[in-house]
């Protein structure tokens, strides 16, 4: 099976930056997308950004276009969400995941497969 633990999560002002990342161990041969999810206080969770097993192709939730960015290094079996110019309701806990197919298709999670156990990212305004 395969693990997923991510990293750098904290507090930032607003406006700030912060990157997560999340590597994969395990069974990690073969070839998968993934994806980042987050749960906002009191919400339910929501797609955040996917990206494709090669890395050409990516997908953002329409309320982080231009802000995040997803990239992977499949060398270290890491993915990566670059989050820029922060804001109060960018607040959540952060989840990465993993779906047992190349490419992305929908935003849901029941696509995914493995999930990683959360950063919390709290920005303050």
């Amino acid at each position: 099976q395969v693990q997923l633990v991510e990293s750098g999560g904290g507090l930032v002002p607003a406006g700030g930056s912060l990157r997560l990342s999340c590597a994969a161990s395990g069974r990690t041969s073969g070839s998968y997308a993934l994806g980042w999810f987050r749960q906002p206080p009191g919400k339910e969770r929501e797609f955040v950004a996917a990206i494709s097993s090669s890395g050409t192709i990516t997908k953002y939730a329409d309320s982080v276009k231009g802000q995040f960015t997803i990239s992977r290094d499949n060398a270290k079996n890491t993915v990566y969400l670059q989050m820029n110019s922060l804001k109060p309701e960018d607040t959540a806990v952060y989840y990465c995941a993993l779906r047992g197919a190349a490419w992305i298709t929908g935003t849901g999670e029941y696509e995914y497969d493995r999930w990683g156990q959360g950063t919390q990212v709290t920005v303050s305004s």
